[in-house]
């Protein structure tokens, strides 16, 4: 016989909180944070939007990356961008996402926009080869929340800024939701996420976290 368990149902971890939706906010939750349980700690993402692209050791070609643009489409993450077919003052390139997938295809000296991510690749006094590769580290999501990691990249996530009130799925596309974000009282074991600093912050937003 299999044993299943039931997960924690929406607002079960609240024991109390302020008169009337003071202790609640609508929020969204950024696409890739996956599958979020109720009582799951979040955090507010609170570093600008913004690339930073970093030329591999070992390029033949100068050119550099400009005119960037990134918008709240982006996922938070490192990119890749190869080189693909080389060609004089100009060449093709792709660009690949964390888990190696594809998001878009351009041309060195034409701006590129694809799933949030813009800029222009300018050729330089020495041309590309193939194989020629950037690193972009993107940072997107700007006032949008993920899951609370004291441990993860330094973007707002560090900080615990409220509880998720219900189960979410932000796999594949952003999710509004509901944040307990001030004022409340809460039950420690139905909290997933919950250290030692995450407790600081909350406590610090008025949020008890009783045994």
């Amino acid at each position: 016989m299999s044993i299943k368990t039931e997960g924690v149902h929406a607002g079960e971890f609240l024991l109390s909180e302020a008169n009337g939706a003071r202790s609640r906010e609508n929020i969204v939750i950024v696409k890739g944070a996956g599958q979020l349980a109720a009582g799951t700690l979040l955090a507010v993402i609170t570093a600008a939007n913004a690339m930073v692209p970093t030329a591999a050791g070992g390029n033949t070609g100068n050119g550099t990356i400009g005119s960037i643009a990134i918008s709240s489409d982006a996922v938070s993450g490192t990119y890749v961008l190869t080189i693909t077919e080389a060609a004089a003052n100009g060449g093709t390139f792709e660009v690949s996402a964390s888990n190696g997938a594809v998001i878009g295809t351009g041309e060195v000296g034409v701006a590129f926009e694809a799933a949030g991510i813009g800029f222009t690749l300018a050729d330089g006094s020495t041309d590309f080869v193939e194989g020629d590769a950037f690193t972009l580290a993107v940072t997107a999501n700007l006032g949008e929340y993920v899951a609370y990691d004291d441990d993860g990249t330094d973007d707002g996530r560090r900080t615990a800024s409220a509880i998720l009130y219900g189960p979410v799925d932000a796999t594949e596309v952003d999710v509004m939701a509901v944040g307990i974000v001030r004022d409340a009282e809460v039950t420690e074991r139905l909290l997933t996420g919950l250290d030692a600093n995450g407790r600081a912050d909350l406590a610090a937003l008025g949020i008890v976290i009783r045994p």
